[in-house]
C-alpha cells in the first residue's frame, strides 16, 4: 500500500450519475413511445398475425421488477437527497470510526490473516461547511494505513490523541495503534492489552474517553468490565459485579460514568472514581427479549445538558432512557425493524443525531438506515414510523449472489446535522445528506 494512493474509487460523482440515469430513463421511455405507436398503427389483421410473445421467466420477471424499483429510487434520489456519495470498498467493513470532522477510519473484517486498517480524508464536498457544487476531488484518500492480523469488529479513536483500539476475534484481547505523523503515514501496532474474560472467544466491546492518561474501557460480560489506562497498561477500574450476562454496549456517559447494555436489553451504571465499584443493575422497567431470542444495543447521547440512552432490539423496539431517572422508560416505540425479513442481530446499531435533538437512526436488519424522529413518542408503546429511509445499499450492491447487501455500520457527521456515512456487507459505502421530508432544512 502506497500512502496516499486511492482504494476506494468513486462509481460516478453524485449528480453526474443522475443526470446520466435520467438522460437514459428518458431516452428509453420516448424509444418506448415510438414502438408503441407504431404498433397501435397497424390494421386489426396485422396485429393478429404477429407471433405470440416470448414466455418470460420468474426469474427475469422478478429481474426486471428489481430494476424498475432501482430505477424508481434513482429517480426519487434526486427530492430525497441534498446530496448522496456511492464507493466501493476493497473488502467491507464494520467500523466507521471519526478521528476529526474530516477523517473517518475504517477495517476489514474478513477471515483473511491481513486485514487492512485505514485513516481516509473525506472528499473535500463532503467535508465543507456549505455546499460547494462540483467538486474536482471526489474520492477518500487514505492518509495512513496498517494491518491487523486478525478481524476488526470494534475500533475506537481515543479523543485528542493518535491512538486507536480494536478488538475482535478469535479472543477478548485489545489491540492498540498509533497513526505515525511522519512520512511512513503507517497505522503502527502498539501492544496488546488483555481482558479479564480471559482467552474466551468472545470478542471484547469497547470504549474510549479523554481524561488526563488515554482510557479505554472493555468488557466481554458484565462482570468483566474493566477500565485501563492504554500507554501503562494499568487498570483504573474493575467492577464487582457478578452479573455474567454478555454485554452489547459499552459506553462513557460523562467522565465519572460508564453505562453497559446486555445482550438482554438490561442497563447497568457504574461510577469509576471508586476503583472497585459496583456496575449496578439500572432499576428500570423490564425489558422483555426480543423476538426469536434476538439481541438488544445501545447508544448515548452525545455529552449535554440531558443526556439519555437508547436501546434496540432485533426485534425492532426502540427504548429511551433517562439515567438519572431509570425507574420508567422516557419513550417506547414498536416496529422499528422489518421483522419480516430479519437477518438476525450481528450488526444491529441505533446513535443519537448529534446535532438533530429529537433524531436518531437505527439499522442492521436489512440494507437500509432509518431515521425516526422521537418527538411525539411517550412512554406507552406506540408504532414508530421513519422519518427517512436510506435504500441505497439494496441498489448498489454489484455482487453476484442472491443475498441481499446488509448495512453493517452507520455515523453521524459530528457537525453537518443531516450527514450519514454507512456501509455494508457489499463493501459499498455511503455519504449521504438527506433531505427532510418535512421541508426544513
Amino acid at each position: 500500500m502506497s500512502p496516499g494512493s486511492d482504494v476506494i474509487t468513486l462509481d460516478m460523482a453524485p449528480v453526474d450519475a443522475l443526470a446520466i440515469t435520467l438522460k437514459t430513463l428518458c431516452a428509453g421511455s420516448s424509444s418506448s413511445s415510438g414502438r408503441g405507436n407504431h404498433v397501435e398503427g397497424r390494421s386489426r389483421d396485422s396485429a393478429l398475425s404477429r407471433d405470440p410473445p416470448p414466455r418470460v421467466s420468474p426469474a427475469e420477471m422478478r429481474d426486471e421488477e428489481e430494476e424498475d424499483e432501482e430505477e424508481g429510487w434513482l429517480l426519487d434520489s434526486l427530492r430525497l437527497y441534498n446530496d448522496l456519495h456511492v464507493f466501493e470498498l476493497h473488502e467491507p467493513t464494520r467500523v466507521i470510526a471519526w478521528t476529526g470532522e474530516k477523517r473517518v477510519c475504517i477495517a476489514g473484517y474478513g477471515d483473511r490473516r491481513r486485514n487492512e486498517i485505514l485513516q481516509l480524508l473525506l472528499p473535500p464536498r463532503l467535508s465543507a461547511k456549505e455546499n460547494q457544487g462540483l467538486c474536482p476531488e471526489r474520492d477518500f484518500k487514505v492518509e495512513h494505513g496498517g494491518f491487523s492480523d486478525r478481524p476488526v469488529y470494534s475500533l475506537k479513536h481515543v479523543p485528542e490523541t493518535s491512538l486507536l483500539v480494536t478488538s475482535g476475534p478469535p479472543d477478548s484481547s485489545l489491540q492498540t495503534w498509533r497513526m505515525e505523523q511522519d512520512e511512513t503515514d503507517v497505522i503502527k501496532p502498539v501492544g496488546t492489552l488483555p481482558t479479564a474474560g480471559g482467552d474466551k472467544p468472545a470478542w471484547a466491546k469497547i470504549a474510549t474517553a479523554s481524561s488526563t492518561s488515554a482510557w479505554v474501557l472493555h468488557g466481554v460480560r458484565v462482570s468483566d468490565v474493566q477500565v485501563t489506562e492504554i500507554e501503562s497498561g494499568k487498570t483504573v477500574f474493575r467492577t464487582a459485579s457478578t452479573s455474567h450476562d454478555e454485554l452489547a454496549t459499552l459506553e462513557f456517559l460523562d467522565q465519572a460514568t460508564v453505562v453497559a447494555c446486555s445482550a438482554q436489553g438490561q442497563l447497568f451504571l457504574a461510577d469509576i472514581r471508586q476503583p472497585q465499584g459496583l456496575l449496578g443493575m439500572a432499576e428500570d422497567a423490564p425489558v422483555a427479549l426480543a423476538p426469536g431470542g434476538g439481541r438488544w444495543c445501545a447508544a448515548v447521547r452525545p455529552v449535554g445538558e440531558h443526556p439519555e440512552i437508547a436501546r434496540l432490539s432485533a426485534g425492532g423496539c426502540i427504548m429511551l432512557t433517562d439515567p438519572r431517572n431509570m425507574a420508567r422508560p422516557l419513550k417506547v416505540a414498536t416496529g422499528c425493524g422489518p421483522t419480516s425479513s430479519l437477518h438476525g442481530s450481528e450488526f444491529l446499531c441505533v446513535s443519537f443525531a448529534p446535532q438533530l435533538g429529537e433524531c436518531l437512526a437505527a439499522s442492521g436488519f436489512d440494507g437500509s438506515v432509518r431515521i425516526y424522529n422521537t418527538q411525539s413518542w411517550g412512554p406507552a408503546p406506540q408504532e414508530g414510523e421513519p422519518l427517512f429511509v436510506h435504500r441505497g445499499h439494496v441498489f448498489s450492491s454489484t455482487e453476484a449472489t442472491n443475498c441481499s447487501a446488509l448495512v453493517t455500520a452507520h455515523t453521524w457527521h459530528p457537525c453537518k446535522p443531516r450527514t450519514l456515512l454507512s456501509a455494508a456487507t457489499d463493501g459499498s459505502l455511503h455519504a449521504w445528506d438527506w433531505a427532510d421530508p418535512r421541508g426544513a432544512n
